[in-house]
């Protein structure tokens, strides 16, 4: 049961809260001072002109070359042009891969005292390349690229993306020597394809046992008769070796050999038949050239008073009469 006194605190509970929100509520609003506004803009003593220019921060490279701490050091400029002799232009034939082989090959012959080798090829990486791959770097965030590895895998994964890693994967697979192709023009072909992709997957078994069957009939059993059998029989190390050997050999004997032709041998020969077709069309040109010219028939003089064969002032027409100012001028 609830008395006078308890609901006289209820009351209480409930006014004095909205008391106190109003004397809360009365806060003192500062006046808006355009002098302080007016201080803070002066501070900065430049001009519109100033103020208005374009930022230069963010426009950095995105490569970051670390501190050089050695003295007295600088890139000739020979490197330079070493290095721009064979520049990567983004195409759909070239291959990143063998780009960095190649860099790779440059730059490891530098040595440079307290320059560690990262520093200089990144350095000299964008002097290697050209066209789409040079607007690629630029438009690279700046500062993104810390470490040559990290330039490495960015370079490869814009230039050799997974739809192309798959188009080679299938081109190994489905290897097939042309009909034209020698037996080295076709192992030829084959390495090109495993140096264009060389994280095909495949191991050596796999590419030898490719290879073999990619033969045509007669260089399988060719090839099977250089090693005296069979080349299933031997080792993935040996057969290589052997395919190796055979494509040396193969190309040796493809080399055109230069002889030098007689001009009087004669029209016939049995073992070289190319030779005697090219020493008679020799011959036929010397004879040619050493014949006498036609001879040319002289030209008559005709009179032109009377149309005779004879000299104009010995025509009888004039009755012997020579004008020799008319001879003349005739």
């Amino acid at each position: 049961m609830r008395t006078r006194s308890s609901l006289n605190l209820i009351a209480e509970s409930f006014t004095t809260p909205k008391c106190r929100n109003r004397r809360c509520s009365k806060q003192r609003v500062e006046p808006f001072s355009l002098e302080e506004t007016f201080v803070v803009t002066m501070a900065d003593q430049r001009t519109m002109a100033e103020l208005l220019q374009a930022s230069t921060k963010g426009y950095g490279d995105a490569i970051v070359i670390p501190a050089i701490l050695a003295e007295n050091f600088e890139l000739k400029h020979g490197l330079l042009n070493l290095v721009t002799l064979k520049q990567f232009y983004g195409f759909e034939k070239e291959y990143p891969h063998a780009h960095i082989r190649w860099f790779n090959k440059i730059t490891s012959t530098i040595k440079y005292k307290d320059v560690p080798n990262s520093s200089i090829r990144l350095m000299l990486f964008p002097f290697s390349i050209e066209v789409a791959t040079r607007i690629w770097l630029e438009k690279d965030p700046p500062h993104s690229i810390l470490t040559w590895e990290d330039l490495v895998s960015k370079f490869i994964n814009q230039f050799f993306p997974p739809s192309k890693t798959t188009n080679l994967r299938n081109e190994i697979m489905n290897f097939q020597q042309r009909f034209d192709e020698s037996f080295c023009e076709a192992w030829d072909h084959f390495k090109d394809l495993l140096r264009a992709c060389p994280h095909h997957g495949f191991i050596e078994l796999h590419q030898l046992d490719t290879f073999y069957n990619a033969l045509t009939p007669t260089d399988q059993y060719s090839l099977n008769a250089s090693v005296g059998g069979n080349l299933l029989t031997k080792t993935p190390r040996d057969a290589l070796a052997i395919i190796e050997n055979k494509s040396k050999f193969c190309n040796s004997q493809n080399k055109p050999v230069v002889t030098k032709v007689s001009t009087n041998a004669p029209s016939s020969t049995p073992h070289f038949p190319e030779i005697a077709a090219l020493a008679d069309a020799d011959k036929a040109m010397l004879l040619q050239k050493s014949s006498p010219p036609a001879s040319v028939k002289a030209v008559e003089e005709i009179c032109v008073t009377c149309g005779g064969p004879h000299p104009y002032h010995q025509c009888l027409a004039t009755d012997g009469n020579v004008f020799l100012e008319y001879r003349d001028n005739i």
